[in-house]
């Protein structure tokens, strides 16, 4: 027998994402159960051959369901996740509200699986920021052989990551580009994404950085190591799907480049392409539907000690949510944290 499964927010672009990757990688549920807003009701979504009909999540009783998959935003998330782990469902929560709390573990499996084991006290364990996700992939194998001393990493994230909505005004803004008479204002994003780029995710802080750099930074430190230093910039691009990262690390020992290019080929998650010629790398639109994170352009850098370069592209909606939520989902599975139903 199999897994009773929720996905909560499934008519959104994560959600449907989840649905997907639950079919495509034979995830054993027994049942699968699509949940959206009341507004919703009713929408038809695809699992695998099959059509399902959302149900309402504010009526929803999550006893007897096993996991949940939340791809909700993060007030949404506060009402129903907490009532979801009282009834003994395990939540996967895709959004900030439970990342950076020091009880809840916050996973990517390929990097700290173990993190996992903890889970049931509160029956819910965190999915972290896109960015971040395809980033520690890359980071965990160099770490463990060279120990990071310090990371900058500048990213060039999709459209897709604001939703579908960012989505849709990059489409609407793109189309009135060539229409001289149409006037599509931003909304989703702070300026024009169309033929643009943004340096600003998120709301700002303090500091000067937004958000989104914050995330990164606290998140990677959570997931991979405290003492590693991080600085992050975080730019939308007019991409609709794929985020890419340039990254520049600083490591306490010597990593030479071809090793580091070993390392990471053998690495879980990762794939290396990465020729000096045209075309010897990867781009955005070569990482969509795709689980890997991509690693390319891997190079010394001769102006720090121990220093290498590299770019990063994964599919943000895949890896940098969708996926990494099934891949704990799998984790906790095969770890026996949650046991399968007896059959009636």
């Amino acid at each position: 027998m199999g897994y009773r499964i929720a996905v909560v927010g499934a008519t959104g672009a994560v959600g449907r994402e989840m649905l997907a990757i639950l079919a495509e990688r034979a995830f054993p549920a027994d049942e699968v159960v699509a949940l959206a807003s009341r507004r919703s009701l009713g929408t038809e979504v695809s699992f695998g051959d099959a059509t399902l009909k959302t149900g309402d999540l504010e009526q929803f009783d999550f006893a007897g369901t096993d996991i949940a998959l939340f791809a909700i935003g993060s007030e949404a998330t506060q009402t129903h996740a907490p009532r979801a782990a009282a009834a003994g469902c395990l939540v996967i929560d895709n959004s900030s509200l439970y990342r950076y709390d020091p009880r809840v573990p916050l996973v990517v499996p390929e990097v700290n699986a173990d993190a996992v084991m903890g889970c049931r006290a509160r029956n819910i364990i965190a999915n972290p920021n896109c960015s971040t996700a395809q980033l520690v992939v890359a980071l965990k194998p160099l770490h463990d052989r060279a120990r990071i001393r310090r990371v900058v990493v500048s990213t060039y994230q999709s459209a897709s990551g604001a939703g579908s909505e960012g989505m849709d005004e990059l489409w609407e803004q793109t189309k009135a580009v060539y229409n001289p008479v149409a006037d599509v204002p931003p909304k989703t994003f702070q300026a024009q994404i169309a033929f643009n780029v943004i340096p600003h995710i998120d709301r700002f802080m303090e500091d000067g950085s937004t958000r989104e750099e914050w995330k990164m930074v606290a998140e990677t430190k959570k997931i991979v190591d405290p003492a590693i230093k991080v600085t992050a910039t975080c730019v939308r691009v007019p991409v609709f799907v794929g985020h890419s990262e340039a990254v520049n690390i600083e490591f306490e020992d010597f990593l030479d480049e071809d090793e580091a290019r070993d390392i990471l080929r053998e690495a879980p998650g990762c794939m290396v392409i990465d020729k000096r010629e045209d075309g010897g790398y990867v781009t955005p639109i070569d990482c969509v539907g795709d689980f890997a994170t991509f690693v390319s352009r891997i190079r010394q850098d001769p102006t720090v000690e121990n220093g290498l370069n590299m770019w990063v592209v994964s599919d943000n909606l895949r890896k940098g949510a969708a996926l990494n939520a099934v891949q704990i989902a799998e984790t906790v599975v095969n770890r026996g944290l949650i046991r399968d139903r007896a059959p009636v």
